[in-house]
C-alpha cells in the first residue's frame, strides 16, 4: 500500500537506485519513515525486487563491487550470492553499511516471485512482516502495493485474534506489528524491547492511513464496534464469539489455514460456486489463538535463524560483528 506522504529527504530516499541495475520494486522502510526520527546517522533500509537475482547481482557486482564481502566475489560472485540467499536465507541478500552521498544506506536483494509468495501466502514470514508495517514504495512495476491489501487485511485479522474484547487503536497496531518479531531470536538479546512500541508511537498516523480501510471493512461486517475516544483514538470492542473468530481465520493466508486445520481439525463445504472448501475446526477463540500464535512463532523463528547465519557469511566478519554490536547497543540502551 503506497503511503501518500511528503518527506524532507524524499529525493535522498531513491538517490542510492540511481547507481544500481534497474530493479522491479523497491520500498524503503524502518526508522527512516519515522517522523520525529533526527538520528541522520541510521541507514536507509530498502527491500529491492528484480526478476533474476543472479543476474541482478552479476550487474552490480561489476558497478558496486565493495557493496559485497569480499569473499564471495573472489570464491563464487553472483552465482554463489544468490545460493546462500535461497539455500541458508530466506531468498534475500542484504547489503549493509553501503555509504553513498554521506548517507548509509541496506538494501535487500529478493526474486519478485519470493517476495509476491511471502505477501500473499506468508511462505516465510519475513518480507511479508516488513509489508505489514509503514513503508514507502518508490518503484512498483508489479502493483505490490495493491497485492499487498491481501497481507494486511490477514495481519488485520490475525492481530485480532489474539487480542481481547476489548482495546485501543494503538493496541491494534502494536498487534500487528509485533507479528513479525514472534519467535525472532534477536528479540531475546539483539533488539529493543521497547521495540514494537517505539515502531507505533512514531508511525501512530502511518498505521492508522494503511489500516483504517479493513477496520471500517470489519465494522461494517459487526465483527468491530469502533468509537472515538478523548485522545483522538479509537476505542475498539469486538465480536467474540466462535462465529466472528471463524470469519477472522478465513482471512488468512491458505498456507496458514492449512496448518491450522491440520493440528485443530476441518471439514469440507461447498460455497455458492459450487466449489469445495476447507473450513478450521476449533472448540474456543483461546484455542484457535493460540495455535495461531504458535504456527507464526515457528515461521519467524525459523526464518530469523536462517537469515542470521546468512547474513554473517554474506556480509562478512567486520560488517557482521559490527551489525550485531549496534543492535546490541540498542538492546542494551533500552533495558538500561
Amino acid at each position: 500500500m503506497s503511503l501518500k506522504l511528503e518527506y524532507e529527504n524524499g529525493a535522498e530516499l531513491g538517490s542510492l537506485l540511481k547507481i544500481l541495475p534497474p530493479v522491479e520494486f523497491c520500498c524503503v522502510y524502518g526508522s527512516t519513515l519515522h517522523p520525529n526520527n533526527s538520528d541522520k546517522s541510521s541507514m536507509v533500509d530498502y527491500v529491492l525486487g528484480v526478476l533474476d537475482p543472479q543476474q541482478w547481482h552479476s550487474e552490480n557486482l561489476k558497478m558496486n563491487h565493495d557493496h559485497y564481502a569480499s569473499w564471495m566475489v573472489h570464491l563464487g560472485g553472483a552465482k554463489l550470492i544468490t545460493k546462500v540467499a535461497d539455500g541458508v536465507g530466506v531468498g534475500v541478500h542484504f547489503n549493509p553499511f553501503v555509504s553513498w552521498k554521506d548517507k548509509m544506506f541496506k538494501y535487500g536483494v529478493v526474486r519478485m516471485d519470493d517476495l509476491i509468495q511471502d505477501i500473499s501466502k506468508w511462505e516465510r514470514f519475513y518480507l511479508s512482516g516488513r509489508l505489514q508495517k509503514p513503508v514507502h514504495i518508490l518503484v512498483d512495476n508489479f502493483e505490490i502495493g495493491n497485492l499487498n491489501s491481501v497481507n494486511l487485511r490477514a495481519a488485520t485479522s490475525a492481530a485480532l485474534l489474539l487480542l481481547p474484547p476489548k482495546f485501543t487503536e494503538e493496541d491494534l497496531f502494536a498487534k500487528i506489528c509485533s507479528l513479525s518479531y514472534m519467535g525472532d531470536l534477536r528479540m531475546f538479546f539483539a533488539e529493543d524491547r521497547n521495540k514494537v512500541k517505539k515502531i507505533v508511537q512514531g508511525q501512530f498516523n502511518l498505521f492508522r492511513e494503511m489500516y483504517k480501510p479493513f477496520l471500517e471493512e470489519h465494522a461494517t461486517k459487526d465483527l468491530l464496534r469502533l468509537s472515538s475516544s478523548a485522545d483522538h483514538q479509537l476505542n475498539i470492542s469486538q465480536d467474540c464469539h466462535l462465529s466472528a473468530a471463524s470469519s477472522l481465520v478465513s482471512s488468512l493466508p491458505p498456507r496458514v489455514r492449512s496448518e491450522m486445520g491440520m493440528k485443530l481439525g476441518e471439514k469440507k463445504k461447498l460455497d455458492e460456486s459450487g466449489r469445495v472448501i476447507r473450513e478450521v475446526v476449533f472448540s474456543s477463540r483461546e484455542e484457535v489463538a493460540n495455535c495461531l500464535r504458535k504456527l507464526v512463532s515457528h515461521r519467524v523463528m525459523v526464518s530469523s535463524a536462517r537469515q542470521a547465519v546468512a547474513g554473517f557469511l554474506t556480509v562478512g566478519a567486520v560488517h557482521g560483528v559490527r551489525y550485531l554490536a549496534n543492535k546490541m547497543h540498542k538492546a542494551w540502551k533500552s533495558w538500561t
